[in-house]
């Protein structure tokens, strides 16, 4: 029980750290390309699923650690994206 609430709140923690790491490069280095014409919450939705995918195919991880880090990131790529526009 204890371990388990010290991966979530890992899984918080990297999820937190994801998003504002992934809106930043977003919006800083993306800015002038095709990617912030893009629909934002597409392109979180597309990000996410496959930040979550592909950390839950680590041998350690579970899905729902997975889930909370793969939403922080695509949250952060559309925030990054809307931003971008200057919306």
């Amino acid at each position: 029980m204890i371990l388990e609430s010290i991966g979530l709140g890992v899984a918080g923690a990297a999820g937190l750290f994801g998003h504002v790491k992934t809106k930043d490069f977003v919006r800083r280095k993306l800015r002038y390309t095709k990617v912030a014409e893009k629909s934002a919450s597409g392109m979180g939705l597309a990000t996410g699923a496959v930040a979550t995918v592909a950390i839950a195919a680590l041998p350690v991880v579970t899905l729902l650690p997975a889930v909370i880090v793969g939403a922080g990131i695509g949250s952060g790529v559309a925030f990054g994206i809307k931003q971008a526009r200057g919306k």
